[in-house]
């Protein structure tokens, strides 16, 4: 093999391996900070302009798996007003079984976005953005098909090894799989900082795989707050994004509430798995 050949080699095994990170920390990222932190919760303002130019990479980032801000944001708020319980819409403790669970969660997030799901007023109160435009995408196979095929094609273009094909499910099922490892992994894997009703956990003191969602510990006991990080060691990747932007004015942080580290560190050290009963 010549040198030509082996540098065109190199070239596209980065190329495969920059798409799949820049498809997945970007896909998490614009959940995190859009859907989750700004559509869920509020914890951040900013223009109708940036809302909508953030609106659309969420649409283009999450791609064939994109989360409609209106389902997600009621899914979301079920979530902390029942977490752990029969109600919540997705518990590892009420259901230990990943798959099983996603497929609940896929169920219940339907429903809501079809209107086939009665939902209480407190939790669908309008405050969520929406852009019909983007958000009905989703309704049928069309797009959802349509990005499936242009991330196969990319593979097909710059693959050089059938292993990398093996990729190509986790960009089809983005979202569903980050959901996954949050709300399994952090409800049953990790440390506590604080002890509550639920069994939520901080799995990753620097949470470079879910930009910082992974901090569900610390999240259920100040939901309100933009960080999610609480103690000096703990990094909140998307948080300090969003400082940025917060200070050329893109956003503005409401500062409500805090994520403060407990004065005395409570619950269990790392546990794998952690049983409902820990605490």
């Amino acid at each position: 093999m010549n040198a030509h050949a082996v540098l065109q080699r190199y070239i596209d095994h980065v190329t495969i391996a920059i798409l799949f990170l820049l498809h997945w920390q970007s896909s998490v990222f614009f959940q995190s900070f859009f859907q989750h932190r700004y559509g869920a919760h509020g914890q951040f303002t900013m223009s109708r302009s940036w809302e909508r130019i953030f609106h659309f990479m969420a649409w283009l980032t999450q791609g064939s798996s994109y989360l409609s801000p209106r389902a997600y944001a009621i899914l979301h708020r079920m979530h902390h007003a029942y977490s752990d319980t029969p109600k919540d819409p997705h518990s590892p403790i009420q259901e230990p079984n990943v798959v099983k669970m996603m497929l609940r969660t896929g169920k219940i997030y339907s429903g809501i976005k079809e209107g086939t799901l009665e939902v209480e007023s407190r939790f669908d109160d309008g405050r969520y953005p929406s852009w019909p435009l983007l958000d009905k995408t989703q309704d049928g196979w069309g797009w959802p098909l349509a990005w499936g095929a242009a991330y196969t094609l990319f593979y097909f273009a710059f693959a050089t090894h059938w292993w990398q094909f093996l990729l190509l499910p986790i960009h089809w099922f983005m979202g569903p799989i980050h959901g996954a490892i949050v709300n399994y992994f952090g409800h049953k894997v990790g440390y506590r900082n604080f002890n509550g009703s639920d069994d939520s956990r901080n799995t990753l003191p620097f949470d470079f795989l879910t930009m910082g969602e992974l901090f569900q510990n610390n999240h259920h006991k100040y939901g309100q707050s933009p960080t999610f990080a609480a103690r000096w060691f703990e990094i909140d990747p998307a948080y300090l994004i969003m400082r940025v932007f917060a200070a050329f004015g893109i956003i503005r942080l409401k500062g409500t509430q805090v994520a403060r580290a407990p004065s005395r560190v409570t619950g269990s050290r790392i546990s794998i798995p952690v049983p409902a009963n820990a605490d």
